[in-house]
């Protein structure tokens, strides 16, 4: 069985736990942001120490997984880790439904259950896409993105780095070109037109509520 560890320790955590499991991965044990809880146990994963820990000993060649949904902070930790020689493996759930002609990056994917990838789409590395969702036909979806729970991507979108889409967010099919870097998208939201970089979107239709980052 393929050993795999786990940065994050959240309320999703035990989630991404079962989708590695499900995949044929045993985890070793989980890594926390501080030392706070290191030996601790946590859904029956054992609590190995903190982030700096991990980075200040040999990561070469071992595989993790990353379970924190901010995607700022899961691109940062991907790097550091990147760099150092440790792996993360592309994991996409069983029930997925995966077309034979799109093109996921092998490089720290999550995918979960009962996902739709349709024909001719594009992830990118880093990217998380979770329960029920759906990226239609003909989409890019870039690095270090997060699509929640039921959402659903419409087609012929250019997705671009650092996207979030929250829960149940809708982006109609041929109406929306671009959607710029480091968009959050609020849950349930309506999009139906090109949303500009760095804003944060919400309602029925979006309309940007304001900057992301300053």
């Amino acid at each position: 069985m393929k050993e795999l560890y786990a940065l994050g320790v959240g309320h999703s955590t035990p989630l991404f736990v079962e989708i590695a499991e499900a995949c044929g991965y045993h985890v070793v044990g989980l890594f926390h942001y501080n030392d706070e809880r290191t030996n601790e146990e946590d859904h029956g994963c054992r609590i190995l120490g903190s982030f700096e820990d991990l980075l200040n000993s040999d990561v070469r060649n071992k595989e993790f997984l990353l379970t924190m949904g901010d995607n700022e902070i899961r691109k940062n930790i991907f790097k550091k880790i990147k760099d150092k020689g440790g792996l993360f493996p592309t994991i996409i759930h069983p029930t997925a439904v995966i077309s034979k002609h799109s093109n996921i990056s092998k490089d720290g994917v999550v995918i979960g259950p009962f996902v739709d990838i349709q024909t001719d789409v594009i992830i990118g590395n880093n990217t998380m896409i979770w329960s029920g969702a759906v990226v239609c036909h003909n989409t890019s979806i870039g690095n270090h993105c997060f699509v929640g729970p039921k959402a659903l991507v419409g087609a012929y979108t250019k997705v671009s780095d650092n996207v979030y889409f929250g829960q149940g967010a809708l982006s109609i099919s041929g109406k929306v070109s671009e959607i710029g870097e480091k968009v959050l998208i609020g849950a349930r939201s309506l999009v139906c037109k090109s949303i500009p970089e760095n804003v944060v979107v919400y309602g029925t239709p979006a309309t940007i509520i304001r900057k992301r980052f300053q």
